[in-house]
């Protein structure tokens, strides 16, 4: 709340931004970009999992979650750089934050991220996932939030809004709490996006498909902007 509050007039000016944005798109990347340019917010994007932790995986092509999770992070993470905003990625490479893999490296990955995390007193944290059921029926996009956390919930609420009215939501979902760790290693609104379902085939294709990550990012970007520009308006 003290990060918003020292930002609060530049937040008020993300808010016309956050609520054309999504609905009428590049046009109006120049006003976000104005706005987040004069004091320069820093989010921080987590690539969920990574070197020999690959996650689940695709039943289709078998690919892997740690790299769509990684390739989805980039696009989004260069849609906010492009927004104004200054980007750290707690995850910019293929590799694992655990140094060797010998015993204990899950706990120590966790550990490097949740360092990151606190170094960097984002605005925000956004963590980037793919979901698996047991079923083939499940899809769509799912976002988790930290239950005692109102604004996590309401980071959460916001992102998923967006992941719903996208074009080619095929199931409208409600945010989830989860209790996990990169949510619950800071006070930083903290969200998880589960972007869609490895374990069907049609999410499958669409997570793999460059022109569909380019829209689920800007659908996060947009729910990220209405949150930051809401906050400022509950404060100034």
């Amino acid at each position: 709340m003290n990060f918003l509050y020292r930002h609060r007039a530049l937040l008020g000016a993300l808010c016309l931004a956050a609520a054309l944005l999504f609905t009428f798109g590049a046009c109006f990347a120049a006003l976000v970009h104005t706005a987040a340019q004069s004091v320069r917010l820093t989010v921080v994007l987590d690539a969920g999992h990574g070197g020999i932790d690959g996650g689940v995986t695709g039943t289709v092509t078998g690919k892997k979650e740690s790299d769509i999770n990684l390739a989805i992070t980039r696009i989004l993470g260069r849609q906010f750089e492009e927004a104004g905003f200054t980007v750290i990625e707690t995850r910019p490479t293929e590799a694992g934050l655990y140094g060797a893999a010998t015993p204990g490296f899950k706990k120590r990955d966790m550990a490097r991220r949740a360092e990151i995390i606190r170094a960097a007193s984002p605005a925000v944290v956004i963590s980037i996932h793919q979901n698996f059921f047991s079923g083939r029926d499940r899809r769509g996009g799912q976002v988790f939030y930290r239950e005692d956390l109102p604004s996590s919930r309401t980071l959460a609420c916001l992102i998923q809004t967006a992941l719903n009215d996208m074009p080619a939501c095929a199931r409208r979902s409600e945010p989830l709490a989860g209790d996990y760790f990169i949510l619950n290693c800071s006070e930083t609104p903290s969200v998880i996006v589960e972007c869609g379902f490895l374990s069907n085939p049609d999410d499958e294709a669409l997570l793999l498909d460059p022109a569909y990550r380019e829209k689920l990012c800007a659908a996060v970007l947009s729910g990220t902007l209405s949150f930051l520009s809401m906050s400022a308006a509950k404060i100034g």
